[in-house]
């Protein structure tokens, strides 16, 4: 295992783990700071995580929504990046040890953030897959494409139905926005393309475990949501959960009663919990984990015990505004990214800050071409308006000018011809690990 080179050993080192949003906010912050930058990823890309979605029903190619993190940074002279694996974190040392090299810090911003979470039943995500890296948006492509080519090819009407039956879990704007999509596809996009069966006759299921879909909006918005979906021909079944996955079969609960449901594409949009590099930025102090192992930080988002180390994204457990800890959304992480950056510049100046406080924007969900529903600066948007809005900011939000073109026109043909321009069914390792790709 290779040491950091001491180049520059006499300036600050910050060491940032993840290329996500709070990662990549961070670095920017620090661009002309006198310190030194490190940025490790086990990728060496950016991915721009809230258009995901759209990898995964064929509307976008990867090369789309990813940014290769050296193009990011070219001209960020005191910025390095290491494409590495992180083992552990040596708090006392001041090291992070990768599979490939040892990196000595100052200070360490750990932003890794989060993986999927099934709840204590990894045995159903072969079966379910998530939807929090490239590899998973690809796998879950092909399970919806090829489930259509295999209805196709058999004369068995159950084995068909089997086939066309799409179970999407939890109806958070990962759950929402997949349902969504897969219904535009069923009913517009390919309702021409084959012969033994009418697509429009699939059966897509959205299941949520409380009372209705994305619940943290206002309830109105998610009465809303809920009738674009149905409008889409999804079934919406809240108050259920799922009690058991295979290849065949979704075994689901409400109010104690049982019901089986025959699927063969099950996706998984329930749960997420933090990396397991939030248990190493605690030392494996469990004390300082909540239960989705985030690190309980301190007011300046520094790990108990270790004031030089820093927690934030998905991996944070930050509740000092009102007694709740901040949602795992980008804009969180890409506040949090922004001060820490500026923490860390203020106390090389022996100067200090005001505490974070996260300023809430808005959030937004699309439900398909013309429908999303969403809050910004606490005003209500639903239908056209919100959809417009929701293609505006995500387009102004993607790292590059070269992306935002590519999606723009991509956007614009898929909304004059109903297409999928990605429809294309590739071969891809099948859950591939996500823990280092950064915050959401």
């Amino acid at each position: 295992m290779s040491s950091q080179s001491t180049e520059g050993e006499n300036l600050h080192h910050v060491v940032i783990i993840g290329g996500g949003f709070g990662g990549l906010n961070a670095v920017k912050e620090l661009k002309n700071a006198p310190v030194r930058v490190t940025l490790i990823d086990r990728r060496n890309l950016h991915l721009f995580q809230p258009l995901l979605y759209q990898v995964a029903t064929g509307g976008l190619s990867p090369g789309d929504i990813a940014a290769p993190l050296r193009a990011i940074f070219r001209k960020n002279k005191n910025v390095r990046i290491y494409m590495a694996e992180v083992q552990s974190i040596d708090t006392k040392n001041k090291r992070v040890l990768c599979d490939k090299i040892t990196v000595l810090y100052n200070s360490l911003i750990v932003a890794a953030g989060s993986v999927n979470h099934y709840f204590g039943h990894d045995e159903w995500r072969p079966y379910a897959p998530g939807l929090k890296s490239i590899e998973e948006a690809l796998d879950i492509r092909k399970r919806i494409l090829s489930a259509f080519e295999s209805a196709e090819l058999t004369d068995d009407e159950a084995l068909r139905r089997k086939h066309l039956t799409f179970v999407i879990v939890g109806g958070g704007p990962t759950g929402v926005e997949l349902a969504g999509t897969v219904g535009e596809i069923t009913h517009y996009t390919i309702r021409k393309d084959f012969r033994s069966f009418d697509p429009q006759t699939a059966r897509i299921v959205l299941v949520e475990g409380q009372n209705r879909i994305l619940p943290t909006f206002p309830e109105d918005l998610s009465n809303a949501c809920e009738r674009m979906l149905t409008d889409l021909g999804v079934e919406v079944m809240t108050g259920t959960f799922v009690t058991k996955i295979t290849g065949d079969e979704v075994t689901l609960n409400k109010e104690s009663q049982e019901t089986v449901i025959q699927s063969k594409c099950v996706l998984w949009g329930a749960g997420i919990k933090a990396s397991p590099l939030g248990k190493m930025a605690a030392n494996n102090n469990e004390s300082i984990l909540d239960k989705s192992g985030r690190v309980k930080v301190e007011p300046d988002m520094s790990v108990p015990g270790c004031s030089d180390v820093y927690v934030i994204g998905d991996l944070a457990n930050y509740p000092y505004q009102d007694g709740t800890p901040l949602p795992g959304l980008a804009p969180v992480a890409m506040q949090e990214g922004t001060y820490i950056a500026r923490l860390i510049k203020a106390r090389l100046n022996n100067k200090s800050i005001k505490r974070f406080k996260y300023v809430d924007k808005g959030t937004l969900a699309t439900i398909g071409r013309s429908r999303a529903v969403g809050t910004i600066w606490k005003i209500k948007f639903r239908g056209f308006i919100a959809w417009f809005l929701w293609l505006f900011i995500h387009l102004m939000f993607l790292i590059g000018y070269q992306n935002r073109i590519l999606v723009l026109i991509q956007w614009a043909w898929n909304y004059f011809t109903w297409a999928k321009s990605a429809r294309i069914i590739t071969h891809v390792y099948e859950h591939a690990p996500s823990d280092q790709a950064g915050d959401k």
